[in-house]
């Protein structure tokens, strides 16, 4: 078995292993549970040390690959493989499950049930990530979407089951036209294949009208994971009413499915439909960074003014794609791995209040900071970070989003300077209310974070500093791969110019 085998299969591995324990068992079902994606992170970090990402991907040349044959009869394989595009995420993945993992420790309803699903979404993540075969990538996007639907709507607040059924129905609607697009493509090529590198390498047969159509098609599945207005509805309730774990991993990974999507098959299959789309993906984009801070503003609830400020995030790296540049490529996929940290310690620290407190009302708090005193330095550095503060990993992604957009798109680019403004506002008002001022003595009696939660949060806390003053650490796995897929396309921008 290959090493990305390896690391997709170890948490379906652990998922089966819970299903022949008993159910009183939890300590050995949570043993597991959190053991399988110990496992995941460590062959993810052995198959880091032997990356290579001086060879550029673009042309091809991938790492690591699988490529076996699956169903013949329609020249489908087992193709997986990673280049600097997708390596990052995958060991991001496999990190936040784990973290979440330890966090989510604390369930105490149907524990089998929730690790047998939450394992069962690592792999369909991990196997997003991998594929190279379009079937393959499919039937990995749907295994996501089983479990997210349970986790939400068993083991969720009060709205779980109205949370659950919004996101089930969202993610199957795009679902469907991707579906579509996959077919399309499937039968437009010469021979039939479903293999993205080889579609990539014909897509200059597709006309600009087909790749145009095709591509809406797969925007629409894509657009709803990012999630790019209008289709980001379903997110602020699913956030609000899904477990801390679950949360992290839907902000932390999920979400980085649609981005990914459009940068692995959008652009490199269809460039024709990507370049005709450019002018309405950096409106998009501007208007998830300004709507999603201005709706982040307005939340007293601290989960759901999170959950809005994804929205915000993720616009900066759909401004960074628009860019078509290797510095806005770089962006944006960087953007991608530091929301992932950021934001995952941020809805695991939103937890832990929410468990002692009971409530995640802004306005209920006040005077924490002297109370929890290593809960608000945590809290603090993370809202920094997300706020893009120079020195933390969020700094660094926004800054080359809005360096490689500004050549191409001035304005939007201009404008969507607002959304940092806003950004900042919200979570220094935050920092207010909850930690300076008087303590409110209800709260007198609140203990400080646990070693678990501890363990949860702080490596979170650790890369967001060091990917801060260190960027070059994720960066030079990153460049070679993105640079290349920038420059795959020279004549990009002449159609919307």
């Amino acid at each position: 078995m290959g090493i990305l085998s390896l690391i997709t299969f170890l948490p379906l591995l652990g998922a089966l292993i819970i299903l022949f324990l008993p159910k009183e068992k939890t300590t050995a079902i949570r043993a597991v549970g959190v053991g399988a994606t110990v496992l995941a992170f460590l062959v993810s970090i052995w198959a880091l040390v032997l990356f290579d990402p001086s060879q550029p991907a673009a042309g091809g040349v991938m790492r690591f690959v699988e490529d076996l044959s699956w169903i013949p009869s329609f020249n489908i394989r087992y193709h997986l493989g990673v280049d600097g595009l997708s390596f990052p995420i995958i060991v991001l993945t496999t990190l936040l499950s784990l973290l979440a993992a330890v966090y989510s420790l604390n369930i105490e309803i149907r524990v089998k049930e929730f690790f047998f699903w939450y394992l069962l979404l690592e792999t369909g993540m991990l196997g997003v990530f991998c594929a190279l075969d379009l079937f393959l990538f499919y039937m990995f996007w749907e295994v996501t979407l089983v479990p997210m639907y349970f986790l939400i709507g068993v083991w969720g607040g009060p709205k779980k089951e109205y949370a659950a059924i919004k996101f089930f129905l969202f993610t199957l609607f795009g679902s469907v036209f991707m579906l579509l697009g996959i077919l399309a493509l499937y039968f437009a090529s010469t021979p039939h294949s479903f293999d993205i590198l080889e579609l990539a390498k014909c897509q200059a047969s597709f006309t600009r009208e087909f790749q145009i159509i095709v591509f809406l098609a797969f925007y629409l599945g894509f657009a709803v994971k990012v999630p790019a207005f209008p289709f980001h509805t379903w997110l602020p309730l699913a956030h609000v009413e899904a477990p801390t774990g679950v949360s992290v991993i839907l902000a932390g990974i999920l979400l980085k499915m649609g981005v990914y999507g459009i940068l692995r098959v959008c652009y490199t299959v269809l460039p024709a439909g990507f370049e005709w789309f450019l002018p309405f993906l950096v409106i998009i984009a501007f208007i998830n960074i300004v709507y999603g801070a201005l709706c982040a503003m307005a939340q007293t609830d601290m989960k759901r003014m999170v959950a809005y400020s994804s929205i915000n995030h993720m616009g900066y790296a759909l401004l960074g794609m628009a860019a078509v540049s290797p510095t806005g490529f770089n962006g944006a996929a960087l953007q991608m791995v530091t929301h992932g940290l950021i934001t995952g310690a941020l809805f695991l620290l939103v937890g832990v209040i929410y468990d002692r407190a009971h409530t995640r009302d802004i306005n209920a708090f006040g005077g924490l900071g002297a109370r929890l005193p290593v809960y608000t330095g945590l809290m603090a550095l993370t809202c920094f970070a997300s706020l893009g503060l120079p020195g933390l990993a969020g700094f660094i992604s926004e800054f080359l989003c809005f360096l490689g957009a500004f050549p191409a798109w001035k304005l939007y680019t201009s404008l969507s300077v607002i959304g940092i403004l806003v950004t900042a506002a919200f979570f220094l008002r935050m920092l207010q209310k909850v930690f300076l001022g008087p303590l409110n003595e209800k709260w007198a009696d609140l203990p400080d974070m646990n070693a678990r939660e501890l363990i949860a949060v702080v490596p979170l806390a650790v890369l967001t500093l060091l990917l801060g003053v260190w960027p070059r650490l994720i960066l030079d796995l990153m460049d070679p791969t993105l640079s290349a897929l920038a420059r795959l396309f020279p004549d990009m921008f002449q159609a919307v110019r």
